[in-house]
């Protein structure tokens, strides 16, 4: 019975023990005999299930996440349409298609789109005429975009920046505490890929370790793509982000507005400095020191006459030196500074100081023209409200040059940011037919400093509709010859006073003394050669050595002065070059070149 038994257990143990065996030798061989792609593959196919499972767990929540936020009003990424989400600009807008179709090809295409998108690519005509073959899937660059003529210089810097993008928003859908295989993966090729890129801006500039890493993330995004197939989700995804971003750059912009605007009114520390030490200077003067020579000459209408209305001294002394250095008569100049009464004394001292050579000079204050105040009082009630630069005094005092200079028939007004490169005394002996004002015009289109009278100037309003012609040339102040007995003849500050009245009463212009002066000076303007007045050095780098070079008067106008910080520093020379710097009260100003 023993043996028995003992029979009966070593049976069924063996064949438990052959039931248990042969499955894992039948799988072990079976691994065995799988090359290593194969078994990439597979070890791959787990991870996307796992993570097209953590997908469709997601997906809810990432739809409420994209939901609350306002996309913007165009359509930024569409199925089918899988261009590049870098903005493209004016020059590379005709290069649209060919970037679609090379973005197409890259194999990160979504659901049901990737079998039509492929035959798309089979059916395009090239260049030559003949039909493009499929080619595998990955990188694939369109023979019509290598060969062309005018392609972008950035095309694959903004593709890469492109596939970084795309990447991100992959990454985005993955739970934040995840740590799989894919993660890491993507996580690893945007790293790589944006280190092989760096500072790069042109194709030229761009490595081949770029372009190999260009291609490990074509794959990644390939793998992505087969991971979450739901485009509507890429979309939402991609328009918040495309929306955050120009959140950010318009807020960027409005701060650097700002600043950059604070900066253009503020004081320098240097120039406040220099005003409290020329103060100090003056008031230490007996009254005797404090005149000034050749006073006699200042009413003489025979001589060449200048006009500056400033309260900053070392820019009118830029004006005075350029104008003198440059002048072949220069004991026949005569130079008017109109100041306020804060800045009379520094303004005075520098001068008295530091003479114009054989010119003639005069510092005046506005608080002086007792008739102005009474005027000026109540313009500045019109203005109210207005940007405290266009409604000073300083700025409006331009309109009143009769009264200021009563026995003067003709003068040149120079603003306090222009540097003389040329003799300005031939100015009056140009013939301006009758005309009040000469000035150079501002109306050609594509420069900087074109102007129409309509961006300024209310033309739905029916009084200015049917007095003035919106096509009507604009000018610029800056460099302006005024025949002071037409004006006083046609009584132009009369004009002036009358607009500026109306201008309080409706909408009829813009804030600023160019649109006011446009309206006085209608039909009353004679257009000087343009190379007289050269505009632009304060806000357009785009300025010529060429341009400068042939101007009689540069002008810096905009906010960027060449005595601030924020000047354009390739301009600052022409400046400069009129500044003594080794002058000790500089130098203890800390002002220097």
């Amino acid at each position: 019975m023993r043996p028995f038994r003992r029979c009966s257990r070593i049976s069924i143990l063996s064949l438990l023990a052959i039931s248990v065996f042969t499955p894992v030798f039948l799988l072990s061989f079976r691994l065995k005999n799988l090359n290593s792609d194969a078994s990439r593959d597979f070890v791959e196919d787990l991870s996307i299930l796992k993570h097209r499972i953590d997908a469709q767990a997601n997906s809810a929540v990432q739809q409420e996440e994209v939901e609350g936020l306002k996309g913007p009003h165009l359509v930024v990424y569409r199925d089918g349409d899988h261009g590049s989400l870098v903005s493209l600009d004016e020059n590379d807008r005709h290069h649209k298609a060919e970037n679609v179709n090379l973005l197409q090809s890259n194999g990160a295409t979504y659901g049901g789109q990737e079998q039509s998108q492929r035959n798309l690519s089979e059916q395009k005509v090239s260049p030559y005429g003949e039909k493009e073959k499929s080619r595998p899937e990955g990188v694939q660059h369109s023979r019509s975009i290598q060969s062309h003529p005018w392609r972008p210089l950035d095309e694959k810097v903004k593709e890469m920046k492109d596939k970084v993008i795309r990447a991100k928003a992959y990454l985005s859908f993955a739970p934040p505490d995840s740590n799989s295989h894919f993660v890491k993966e993507i996580k690893l090729r945007i790293k790589e890929l944006e280190r092989a890129m760096g500072d790069v801006t042109k194709d030229s500039g761009l490595s081949r370790r770029a372009t190999q890493k260009m291609k490990a993330m074509d794959g990644t995004l390939l793998k992505a793509s087969r991971i979450y197939p739901d485009c509507s989700a890429m979309v939402n995804t991609l328009r918040a982000m495309t929306y955050n971003a120009e959140e950010q750059l318009r807020s960027q912009r409005d701060q650097t507005s700002f600043l950059v605007q604070l900066a253009a009114r503020t004081t320098p520390k240097g120039l406040h400095c220099l005003s409290m030490r020329l103060t100090t200077e003056y008031f230490a003067l007996q009254p005797e020191e404090r005149e000034f020579p050749n006073q006699n000459k200042l009413q003489d209408s025979d001589l060449y006459h200048f006009a500056v209305f400033s309260d900053n001294v070392l820019a009118c002394s830029v004006v005075v030196n350029s104008t003198v250095s440059t002048a072949k008569d220069p004991e026949k100049i005569v130079f008017h500074i109109v100041t306020d009464s804060l800045n009379l004394p520094a303004m005075s001292m520098w001068f008295l100081m530091n003479p114009p050579g054989k010119a003639t000079i005069q510092i005046q204050s506005i608080d002086g023209f007792e008739w102005l105040s009474i005027k000026y009082n109540e313009d500045q009630q019109k203005q109210k409200g207005l940007d405290p630069r266009y409604a000073s005094a300083l700025n409006h005092l331009r309109f009143y040059l009769p009264d200021i200079f009563p026995s003067v028939n003709k003068i040149v007004f120079l603003d306090h940011d222009v540097v003389v490169r040329k003799d300005l005394t031939r100015l009056w002996h140009i013939n301006i037919k009758g005309k009040v004002n000469g000035a150079v015009e501002t109306c050609v289109e594509g420069e900087s400093s074109f102007h129409r009278m309509n961006m300024f100037i209310n033309f739905t309003d029916p009084l200015v509709a049917t007095r003035f012609d919106a096509n009507t040339c604009t000018w610029a102040y800056g460099m302006n010859v005024f025949d002071l007995q037409e004006w006083r003849k046609r009584n132009l500050t009369a004009l002036y006073h009358k607009y500026l009245e109306l201008g309080s009463k409706r909408r009829l212009l813009k804030a600023g003394s160019s649109p006011l002066g446009w309206m006085t000076f209608y039909k009353h303007t004679h257009a000087l050669d343009r190379t007289w007045h050269l505009l632009g050095l304060g806000y357009d780098s785009g300025v010529t050595r060429a341009q400068i070079e042939q101007a009689a008067v540069i002008h810096y106008d905009g906010v960027m002065k060449p005595w601030l910080d924020l000047g354009i520093q390739k301009y600052k020379s022409y400046w400069n070059k009129h500044v003594s710097y080794e002058h000790p009260y500089l130098q203890q100003c800390n002002l220097r070149e």
